[in-house]
């Protein structure tokens, strides 16, 4: 009886795991099965394996006449996908005395075609990652993995595009008469994070006038605060929510391994690292479960791909009442609890929602020069999709008026705003970083314990403030988020301390005028 163990590795939810993938072999009438809960895609790995293990110049295990066992362990996690199509053909040949190699220091991951080519998988980064913090000194994945996977200092990682290559570089194993050195897989040297540029299809520029728009805008960047957009068709809503993300400050390497790891277990890394703040745009028509996570086997939606950066929702009021509602948790937590018969997934939420929306179903209410055709009927049920505890949880409400025409012809120099709005940003996130000794921290994540320790305010002001919330009816939520907003607009300011000033400021951006 012959055995043999190999690492492999996979995420389940956002969760990375370490795998042993054991390997027996007995004698008796051939058969080949897999065990420690595999869902199809491994279970299948039997026929990649078997065909990708011939291509590479041994014999095929389903031409001996033995009993093979493989197993995944722990047994109680499921396993999923093709990622497990390396280890088990390392496995088994290591079991079978075809090769041999050291495995306590050394991870496998990687999916095989029956050629025995391997074929990039989902969830590098956090796996690598994983196995760093194992004590693992080497990873072996497929080439076009490779530079995600380097990412992660500290640790070799080796990039094959077939197995046979990943074999004559680990096979210790050699016959008398082979004179030919064995061919090395090349040592991927580390990622080098360079900041991208910032490829955003609007900037400050694009938006001509709206200048109150513009500065809560800013404040909504350098603070994290929510922001609500209200105003007629084409006010520039949209532009200016898709310029936010133009002058939000580059990621952090922390942040960047984050995100990135987010990003590749969703599959939506598309082979390029991302330095700055995602930007995510779902449709209004979609589902619960795109936005939110969740699905048999959860995996993150929208709010989570937007975790760190800029989560747009367009025609806000369009969106199902389910969806609106599920904000609520991310809004005010900064995860999302996804909670189904295979487990439960905490999904990181860290975002800036921002949203736009027309003041009535036609959209003119308000206008000075078109009048609105709405029925108050109409106009009253439009309102109530906002649900109050969602408006509450919207930091800056800022209605934007009819732009005049003459303000297009108007000649700018381009970048010029954008880059003075985007240096104000990061001096504001200096500053916060400094008050919190943590970097990424904003002020919209201040607790209410954190405002009393960390942003006092001087009788004057506090007095200021609870006249303004007991005129506008602010709930102690709403009250908190407009010390919050104050905060970021001294931050601005490079003020030391909350004037008066700061919180009028605050308080007009409050009052929800649709």
């Amino acid at each position: 009886m012959q055995y043999a163990r190999v690492w492999g590795a996979q995420t389940s939810m956002l969760t990375p795991y370490l795998v042993s993938v054991e390997t027996d072999l007995s004698r008796g009438l051939h058969s080949f099965s897999i065990v420690g809960l595999p869902d199809k895609a491994v279970e299948e790995s039997r026929d990649r394996v078997a065909a990708a293990i011939k291509h590479a110049g041994f014999e095929s295990p389903k031409s001996r006449n033995q009993k093979i066992i493989i197993s995944l362990a722990p047994a109680d996690v499921h396993k999923e996908g093709p990622a497990f199509d390396l280890p088990i053909a390392l496995s088994y040949l290591l079991a079978a005395d075809d090769i041999r190699f050291a495995t306590d220091d050394s991870v496998f991951i990687g999916e095989l075609s029956l050629d025995g080519q391997l074929r990039a998988v989902r969830g590098i980064l956090p796996l690598v990652a994983q196995a760093k913090r194992r004590g693992i000194k080497n990873v072996f994945v497929p080439k076009d993995n490779m530079r995600e996977a380097a990412l992660v200092p500290n640790i070799a990682v080796y990039g094959a595009e077939y197995l046979k290559e990943v074999i004559e570089h680990i096979n210790t194993k050699r016959s008398r008469d082979e004179k030919s050195e064995p061919r090395t897989l090349t040592l991927t040297p580390t990622t080098e994070l360079k900041p991208s540029a910032y490829e955003t299809p609007f900037v400050f520029e694009d938006i001509r006038g709206q200048e109150s728009a513009k500065r809560a805008a800013i404040i909504a960047a350098a603070g994290g605060h929510n922001l609500g957009l209200s105003g007629p068709p084409g006010t520039g809503k949209t532009m200016l929510a898709r310029a936010v993300s133009s002058i939000l400050p580059p990621l952090s390497f922390d942040e960047v391994l984050e995100v990135n790891s987010i990003h590749s277990v969703a599959g939506t890394l598309r082979g390029d690292i991302m330095t700055m703040p995602p930007f995510r745009s779902p449709h209004h028509t979609a589902s619960y479960v795109s936005l939110v996570g969740g699905g048999a086997n959860p995996r993150p939606g929208e709010v989570t791909l937007a975790h760190r950066g800029v989560l747009f929702l367009d025609e806000f009021p369009e969106f199902d009442r389910r969806v609106i509602e599920a904000l609520r948790q991310p809004l005010e937590d900064r995860v999302i609890a996804v909670a189904r018969s295979k487990g439960t997934a905490l999904f990181p939420a860290r975002i800036t929602l921002v949203v736009a929306m027309n003041p009535c179903p036609c959209g003119n209410f308000g206008h000075p020069d078109i009048a609105c055709t709405c029925t108050p009927n109409a106009l009253e049920r439009y309102r109530k999709k906002i649900s109050g505890p969602i408006a509450d949880r919207i930091d800056l409400w800022m209605t934007m008026g009819p732009v005049e025409l003459g303000e297009l012809g108007k000649k700018v120099v381009r970048g010029s705003e954008t880059q003075e709005a985007r240096q104000k940003v990061l001096r504001a996130r200096n500053i916060q970083t400094t008050r919190f000794g943590k970097e990424g921290r904003v002020n919209a994540e201040l607790s209410p314990r954190e405002i009393e320790e960390l942003v006092p305010l001087s009788t004057n002001v506090r007095a200021t403030l609870e006249r303004a919330g007991t005129r506008l009816n602010l709930s102690p939520r709403a009250f908190h988020r407009v010390i919050k907003v104050a905060r970021t607009i001294a931050d601005l300011d490079e003020a030391e301390s909350i004037n008066e000033s700061h919180v009028l400021e605050a308080l007009q951006y409050r009052e929800r005028k649709t």
